[in-house]
């Protein structure tokens, strides 16, 4: 599960923040909450007797809950309270939710699912506030930073960009004709969308203000990422870097130019299966990756080594936050 990004900057004075968390799932049902720096689980939450894989996660703006995609529902958890039970459990997904994001204020969660709907869920009234019909299973959803859009990939091939005000799709890109595309990821400044597909291909957009008279999405470069299926692609906070993970069994480091420049930096190595996941620290100086081989990592990206490795999951895909 991927989103909110956790691991700061080394204190000045060389001591960690032992305060910091982060978040994995896995298909072995459990949900675990580290302490960054140390490696510690500190909290466990089991879900015994509750069937259902964990596909996806994501902390709120606020670090006050924790959205878990469990097959088809999204379960909230309060991440200061040791219950494991939830607070609100939203249902109405008929298959796998494949995404889950919140709205910067918090007000609301967005999730995308293999049925091909895309639902936006009122965190205040606990309701379904909006549903779009995609027609195709969504691969992920994110929104866009000025939170008045929302940008998603489907498995068959198309990027879309629904308008929140206006309830409609607004634009679609098919950048490789019915090829799945796979993730999307967009600059935190709304500067350019990238994409990545099955084939470890990545595209890239430029995003222009409809008041320039450009195109909104102006295609500047592409280039393969991986030679296996991609998993998933993540901008860093500070756009200088592009994380892309794959069947492989490793990560990518892409430095990002002014004008929109991908050159691979590091390829970091020490994962034994595919990589699922990724999440940079907020100050983009760490990543965190999560793996089916039942290990998350955490990576200094100066060095591009490994500074701490998180054990503990016991079967298949492994997600984090």
């Amino acid at each position: 599960m991927p989103s909110q990004t956790l691991p700061p900057a080394k204190p000045a004075q060389g001591r960690h923040d032992m305060s910091v968390i982060l978040v994995t799932g896995s298909y072995d049902h459990e949900i675990r909450f580290w302490e960054a720096w140390s490696g510690i689980c500190s909290r466990t939450i089991a879900r015994s007797g509750e069937t259902g894989q964990v596909n996806r996660l994501a902390i709120s703006p606020d670090k006050r809950l924790l959205a878990a995609a469990i097959h088809k529902k999204v379960n909230i958890y309060e991440i200061a309270s040791s219950s494991s039970t939830p607070i609100h459990t939203f249902d109405g997904h008929t298959s796998n939710i494949t995404s889950v994001s919140f709205h910067s204020q918090g007000k609301w969660l967005v999730t995308g699912s293999e049925d091909g709907t895309i639902k936006i869920w009122d965190l205040r009234s606990t309701h379904l506030h909006r549903n779009y019909n995609n027609e195709a299973p969504v691969n992920d959803v994110c929104v866009h930073p000025n939170q008045g859009e929302l940008i998603s990939c489907d498995q068959a091939g198309r990027i879309k960009q629904w308008d929140l005000s206006e309830n409609i799709c607004t634009h679609e890109l098919t950048p490789a004709g019915d090829v799945p595309i796979r993730s999307v990821t967009l600059a935190s400044d709304g500067s350019c969308l990238v994409a990545g597909n099955n084939k470890g291909k990545c595209y890239v957009w430029k995003i222009n203000e409809e008041a320039t008279g450009l195109p909104r999405f102006q295609a500047v470069t592409k280039f393969q990422a991986h030679s296996k299926y991609l998993t998933r692609c993540l901008l860093s906070p500070d756009v200088k870097y592009l994380a892309t993970c794959s069947a492989d069994t490793t990560v990518k480091i892409w430095s990002v130019s002014p004008n929109f420049e991908f050159k691979l930096e590091k390829v970091l190595q020490g994962h034994q299966r595919w990589v699922w996941d990724c999440a940079f620290s907020a100050d983009s100086a760490y990543l965190v990756t999560a793996s089916s081989d039942h290990t998350a990592r955490l990576w200094e990206m100066a060095s591009g080594d490994t500074v701490r490795q998180y054990n503990g999951h016991h079967k298949g895909r492994f997600f984090l936050s």
